[in-house]
């Protein structure tokens, strides 16, 4: 039973993460050449890693890949990219905004992920392999990254 309710737990958390590759790539491109441009393509990166990262632990742990999850990622995206489009928002400032603040959601989701499987570890030896402070320690870098960029379009939206 607590095997099927980790594997529901982490394949929620992949689907997850194709959300916010998804997102994170397109704000990548949509803000190529700008230091918010610059940092997506980094954070692109870090979640591709960390989303390696959590099939490696899923492949360990023998929890198999809910496909049907993580194309449920990929479509919410689709449809936040819909909702978010500036056409329908009325506003670029406030579709930034309103990206970078689901994507700071996702981000602190992953860090609350990292943080109940490291206590999880302390009661289950194969969780333990996992350099848990790194990846805790990244999310919240990720997080404290974004925020001033999150800020700074709730600010250009609101005061325009």
């Amino acid at each position: 039973m607590a095997d099927d309710l980790l594997g529901i737990y982490l394949n929620d958390h992949l689907g997850g993460s194709a959300a916010g590759t998804e997102l994170a790539e397109k704000l990548r491109d949509n803000n190529q050449g700008t230091e918010l441009g610059n940092l997506m393509a980094a954070l692109h990166n870090d979640i591709e890693q960390d989303r390696a990262t959590l099939e490696e632990l899923m492949a360990g742990l023998g929890i198999e890949r809910q496909r049907v999850k993580q194309a449920a990622g990929w479509v919410l995206e689709k449809l936040t990219r819909l909702r978010l489009n500036p056409a329908l928002v009325g506003n670029a400032d406030l579709t930034r905004m309103l990206e970078t603040e689901a994507l700071s959601l996702g981000i602190e989701g992953k860090l609350c992920m990292w943080l109940a499987l490291r206590e999880a570890a302390a009661g289950d030896s194969r969780l333990a392999g996992t350099d848990y402070d790194r990846l805790i320690e990244r999310a919240r870098s990720q997080r404290q990254a974004l925020e001033p960029h999150r800020r700074a379009a709730a600010l250009q939206a609101f005061s325009s």
